[in-house]
């Protein structure tokens, strides 16, 4: 038994009380600051409204200061005014009330850029690259995607007139279009590929994902009989904690720890863990991610490494470590606050950005290599902190930013995927289409047509590097070399058709089945030639080479 002295409990006594008395105070330091600075702002705010030159728009100089005031903190962490609850919706469950359809702008003009497959939009018959001109007797021209998606946003079972410019058209086609509650399956597809894998791509992390995925999981299982899953997670941004949690419980013991997190509140801290018995407990399982991987995706994909339970094939993903809770505040506004930062089993929080700190022209800082720390799986293994979550494999994407991104980026592709259309009634299934020479010969026609020009990124830096020379006096002592490499930046629209050819192929296609098929049409046409795909069934083909990965 541990004995203490008079002296020493004397001691202990005072300590206690005097970090008691410097909490206190550092609370009261606190409480006086926020006091203060409150006082501060609303004075400004009357002061304006007394005395400044013109007018005041309240809601829109109040919401200007709250977010230059949240922007000093993370991306996360943003005010939601009561105008914005259906994206917050959309958000958390999926759904919202419309008409189905993605819309895009340009040149002051509204466009549809996708109908979904089965949704009012599709059924009334209003096709990708119909340019709205009304909706209920109200012209759009001006109006922005915003605007207009708030107008085609209303009740089910409401009607809504549309007026449609389609390309190629002249006359002004009418549509009156049912709108119904629209729910986003998560699951964007699933089904077989190569050697009898499974293969499920998830979009999001919404409050029915799990569901969805256990449905397609246990179908592919049951009826299909596959002998290997591969769960593609590339671009997911994550989304509810609880459904990665429940999918990862899909494959590992019930009642395994998956992810805890730790903020300032310490009775908000949680650990969660698998409730369920798995559905898949032994088979083989690869998870594909992207550098935009992030969130739910990244503690789905971080734990089944961390448990050894899955082969993690892509590149590194983004590194998103924080936890935001929903606050609600007057008027019926939300706050969405960073609360917490997450941990998965080995113990590592993959947070890559610093926002605490940032350098000093405001720029977050990015986790160094060398300030990571090592941590160990179940079966121990080495991964690491700070930075996202590192593939087992790494494949990269080969595509470059090329003619092709600027053909997308300026709608010529998909320009062109309208007309293609207008004038097929029907393609080949998705795996077996493919345009002809001829059909991309027309495509480059399409391109001088529209006047397509672009300027690479690089010759915009040459340019600055150029400006900086001139103002440091080497401008003169540079220049041949300067103009040789101006002249081989310089864009050859006719040379880059051809270069890439094969990138500018593959989108064109794409879009142009996208018109047909939909997004699960677009899915089936890029599988086949998906590189970090094959590897995953290259993995399934050689057990060994897949056990060994997971120290087995």
């Amino acid at each position: 038994m541990i004995r203490f002295s008079k002296f020493s409990l004397l001691i202990i006594t005072l300590l206690v009380v005097s970090f008691g008395v410097i909490a206190q105070q550092d609370a009261n330091e606190r409480r006086f600051s926020l006091s203060k600075n409150m006082d501060v702002f609303n004075s400004v705010v009357r002061e304006l409204d007394a005395f400044y030159v013109d007018t005041l728009n309240y809601d829109k100089t109040i919401r200007s200061g709250i977010d230059n005031m949240l922007e000093g903190l993370d991306p996360y962490t943003v005010y939601m005014p009561k105008e914005e609850t259906d994206e917050l919706k959309m958000m958390t469950t999926g759904e919202y009330a419309g008409i189905g359809a993605l819309i895009g702008g340009r040149s002051g003009q509204v466009f549809i850029s996708e109908p979904y497959e089965g949704k009012p939009a599709a059924k009334a018959g209003l096709k990708a690259g119909d340019v709205l001109v009304e909706l209920d007797g109200l012209n759009l021209k001006g109006k922005s995607t915003s605007e207009v998606s708030a107008l085609l946003k209303g009740q089910p079972k409401t009607i809504v007139k549309i007026k449609v410019q389609r390309p190629g058209e002249t006359k002004v086609r009418s549509f009156d279009v049912m709108r119904e509650r629209i729910t986003i399956n998560p699951v964007v597809y699933y089904g077989v590929v190569g050697n009898n894998t499974g293969y499920v791509l998830l979009n999001e992390f919404t409050n029915s994902a799990a569901e969805e995925m256990r449905a397609a999981l246990l179908e592919l299982k049951n009826k299909y009989h596959v002998t290997s899953v591969v769960i593609d997670l590339r671009d997911n941004g994550g989304g509810i904690i609880d459904e990665a949690v429940k999918m990862v419980g899909f494959f590992v013991p019930k009642n395994t720890e998956v992810v805890s997190t730790r903020g300032k509140l310490k009775q908000w801290d949680r650990t969660y863990r698998t409730i369920n018995e798995p559905i898949l407990p032994d088979m083989p399982l690869a998870i594909l991610v992207s550098q935009n991987t992030a969130s739910a995706s990244e503690i789905l994909s971080g734990s089944l490494q961390d448990l050894d339970r899955a082969v993690i094939i892509g590149v590194r993903t983004f590194g998103k470590g924080l936890v935001q809770s929903i606050r609600q505040l007057p008027y019926e506004g939300h706050l969405k606050v960073t609360t917490a930062k997450y941990y998965i089993p080995s113990g590592r929080c993959i947070q890559a950005i610093d926002y605490s700190n940032r350098t000093d022209d405001g720029t977050p800082i990015h986790v160094a290599d060398s300030l990571t720390h090592e941590f160990k799986t179940k079966i121990g293994r080495t991964v690491r902190d700070g930075g996202g979550i590192r593939p087992d494999v790494e494949v990269k994407d080969s595509m470059k930013v090329s003619i092709a991104y600027y053909l997308m980026n300026q709608n010529i592709i998909f320009d062109f995927a309208s007309q293609y259309a207008l004038t097929h009634a029907s393609i080949a299934e998705p795996e077996k289409f493919r345009i002809t020479d001829a059909e991309y010969d027309q495509f480059k026609q399409f391109t001088k047509d529209k006047k397509f020009t672009y300027t690479l990124q690089c010759d915009k830096l040459l340019k600055n590097l150029m400006a900086t020379a001139k103002i440091e006096g080497y401008d003169e002592v540079a220049a041949a070399d300067f103009k040789a490499l101006q002249a081989k930046l310089t864009p050859n629209i006719d040379k880059d058709l051809d270069t890439f050819r094969k990138d500018i192929t593959n989108l064109i296609n794409a879009e142009i089945v996208k018109r047909y098929y939909y997004q699960k049409g677009v899915v089936r046409y890029a599988l086949p030639q998906d590189k970090t795909l094959l590897k995953a069934e290259e993995l399934f083909k050689d057990m060994s080479a897949y056990n060994k990965i997971l120290g087995k």
